[in-house]
């Protein structure tokens, strides 16, 4: 039973990382597919197509073997447009290095797109 799907999902991204894998096979999710698109965006992950199983489905990803570490925030911080530097010295080892993914009204973006359209939201993990 999965209580948070993020959190496995960017868990086994870390385990295939470190092993060096090219690819991975996660259990998909709207909110996942959401964040590995952000991901993507940052190119952070290569390719990721979805695999319909007859149940909830899987993603098949594409690992380029640029991400350092990947996780969640936990708990989900609430951030204002003018808060995330202070996120920032928090959860990623120095500025400008790596991304946080925000759920924000306009969906879910890094927060530099975030703090750039001038939006607020909840911090949902970070990659770097």
């Amino acid at each position: 039973m999965l209580n948070d799907p993020l959190a496995d999902v960017m868990s086994d991204i870390n385990i295939f990382e470190n092993a060096r894998k090219k690819e991975c096979t996660v259990p998909a999710s709207k909110l996942v597919g959401n964040v590995l698109h952000t991901m993507q965006k940052n190119n952070y992950i290569g390719a990721f197509e979805y695999i319909d199983d007859g149940k909830s489905g899987k993603f098949k990803i594409e690992l380029l073997g640029r991400i350092n570490t990947c996780g969640v925030i936990k708990p989900r911080y609430a951030s204002g447009k003018d808060e995330y530097e202070k996120w920032e010295k928090r959860f990623l080892p120095a500025k400008g290095f790596g991304i946080m993914m925000v759920s924000t009204p306009k969906g879910i973006m890094s927060h530099k797109e975030a703090s750039e359209s001038g939006l607020g939201g909840r911090l949902l993990g970070f990659v770097y």
